[in-house]
């Protein structure tokens, strides 16, 4: 009798409030998904997880000293995964960056190359920014990654501490310089000798990574992976 009534009141709210695929538009797909599996099929993926010595991983050779990289998925223009992010970061859609989340965070899962992370640090955003938006989109995607693979999230442990504009149009070069003195730990204690994965919604030149990912570094003991949702080619 109950599991009838909770049945149709599913059902009822379906039909009240339709919960459409982020990629085609169907119904048919549970309520916690953002896409349907035809949509989830088409995303493509790296393997980069899996993969030591992956294209993003040789990014930062020489750079940083880094135990891990991996990305979720490929970013190209006009793609679903261009989509889904701009849902995350422009539209408020906080339900896409959970769902993106839960599907890194079952690839950090099965991945044996990140069983020793000890705790997820979100890349952090300006306060001016998150204020405008409502949320770091990359907290939102390491509580989605902790859903599924349970490691403690420290958010407060790194801070932006310089206001930076948007660096999407901008050369490697102008990246590497506005990013200079960015961060700061605020918190050396809570990740000392502990191993960090840094997590972002996407790595292009990898300029704000590095940035951010060098001054947890200079906490002794302290090792540093990163892992971002997606990647450009």
């Amino acid at each position: 009798m109950i599991s009838s009534l909770s049945s149709y009141i599913k059902d009822l709210s379906h039909l009240l409030f339709p919960h459409h695929c982020e990629g085609c538009g169907t119904d048919v797909l549970q309520n916690e998904q953002q896409l349907c599996a035809s949509c989830l099929h088409q995303l493509p993926e790296t393997n980069y997880f899996d993969l030591a010595g992956n294209h993003i991983e040789q990014m930062f050779y020489g750079r940083m000293k880094l135990a891990h990289v991996g990305a979720g998925y490929y970013f190209t223009k006009e793609s679903l995964v261009q989509h889904l992010m701009h849902q995350l970061k422009y539209k408020g859609n906080k339900e896409v960056g959970t769902y993106l989340g839960r599907l890194i965070g079952h690839k950090l899962q099965a991945s044996n190359r990140f069983d020793d992370i000890d705790v997820l640090v979100p890349m952090p955003l300006n306060p001016k920014r998150e204020f405008r938006r409502g949320y770091n989109q990359a907290t939102v995607i390491c509580e989605g990654i902790a859903a599924v693979w349970q490691k403690p999230i420290l958010k407060d442990v790194v801070i932006r501490n310089i206001f930076t504009e948007t660096q999407t149009h901008q050369d490697r070069v102008h990246r590497w310089q506005n990013m200079d003195g960015v961060f700061a730990v605020e918190n050396e204690k809570a990740i000392k000798g502990k191993h960090v994965l840094l997590v972002d919604d996407i790595v292009t030149t990898g300029a704000t990574l590095e940035a951010c990912g060098r001054v947890i570094l200079q906490v002794p003991d302290t090792c540093l992976s990163i892992a971002t949702v997606a990647c450009t080619i």
